[in-house]
């Protein structure tokens, strides 16, 4: 830059060409920052692979008090069974970080039916529990296969106890 006789700084043109190019550059990075150019739309994270156990836990417990509701010769049988599926759908809601209804009622948008209860009929009631923890019990193991370490036992607990129910619902 060069002075001018009369004190002003003369300007040259390759001074005034960075000057406009550094202020070009500036004026576009501004209102790009916000445009989700650099990576600012994350994806939701993907549903937890036991979530379809708690509600199946809660469905079962469910069944089995509506059948021992309908029965109550054979309360003192299926109280229990449906008692272990809330502790264990309460575990799984722990460890998915779900929250549980206070009763055993199965949670809104829930996938899995309880079984029929068939009033008056306690031999057909009981075979369609057995079907039902059969049923929920292959899906234990089969989440247990998959599942990491941390997970598995609290899954083969749950498989594990559903195959003993079978047996009481003999």
């Amino acid at each position: 830059m060069t002075s001018r006789p009369d004190g002003s700084a003369e300007l040259s043109r390759r001074r005034v060409l960075r000057a406009g190019a550094l202020l070009a550059l500036g004026g576009s990075a501004v209102p790009l920052s916000g445009c989700g150019l650099f990576g600012g739309d994350e994806q939701p994270p993907e549903p937890d692979p036991l979530a379809p156990l708690v509600d199946e836990s809660l469905g079962l417990a469910a069944g089995l008090r509506a059948a021992a509701t309908a029965h109550p010769d054979l309360a003192a049988r299926l109280v229990p069974l449906a008692e272990s599926h809330e502790a264990h759908a309460a575990e799984l809601a722990r460890l998915t970080g779900a929250a549980t209804s206070s009763g055993p009622a199965v949670p809104s948008g829930a996938t899995w039916s309880s079984p029929a209860v068939r009033p008056g009929e306690p031999a057909a009631t009981l075979a369609a529990l057995r079907q039902a923890e059969r049923t929920g019990r292959e899906s234990a193991k089969a989440a247990c296969a998959a599942a990491p370490a941390d997970r598995a036992a609290v899954l083969g607990s749950v498989a594990a106890a559903r195959a003993s129910h079978l047996e009481a619902l003999r």
